[in-house]
């Protein structure tokens, strides 16, 4: 398994994006942090997957897809739009699968890639939010469009039922 954090929205519905995919074995809903100056939690998801299943490009495809990855809003300090990696190898294939993406859709990401330095996760009663209960307001105004999108666009990487 490899493991890899992305952060881009709130996490609930970060989560329930990437539990929606195969081969991610394990999605913890938290907080990241990078380096300075992007060293204060932000919120992400940390996450496992099988390669054999799903790319990194394909995770990265979803991730910029799925939040506002081309634009640099107010709350970007609450939800910094980040690849969180864990070592170099993995910095320069999520910069290249990044580079790629962006020449492909003709659009420019404020999407980083940034070194993972931490992660905390948050409280409990959160983790799961979707699959706990999707007909909560926030799940059909937030989640829902998202969960939508993928089915849409990315129906080859979703989990069989």
């Amino acid at each position: 398994m490899h493991k890899i954090a992305m952060g881009g929205g709130c996490h609930w519905c970060t989560e329930a994006v990437f539990q929606s995919l195969r081969g991610v074995t394990q999605v913890s809903q938290g907080f990241v942090r990078a380096t300075a100056p992007d060293d204060t939690w932000s919120e992400a998801v940390d996450l496992q997957f099988d390669p054999a299943q799903i790319s990194l490009k394909d995770l990265i495809a979803v991730h910029l897809a799925t939040h506002a990855s081309t634009a640099n809003h107010k709350m970007r300090g609450k939800y910094r739009s980040a690849i969180y990696v864990y070592d170099t190898h993995q910095a320069k294939a999520a910069r290249a699968a990044l580079d790629e993406l962006a020449r492909e859709t003709d659009s420019r990401f404020v999407t980083r890639v940034l070194p993972h330095q931490g992660f905390k996760p948050s409280d409990t009663r959160f983790h799961n939010y979707y699959e706990n209960d999707p007909s909560r307001p926030f799940c059909r105004t937030y989640i829902d469009p998202k969960l939508a999108k993928l089915r849409q666009r990315f129906s080859a990487l979703l989990q069989q039922p």
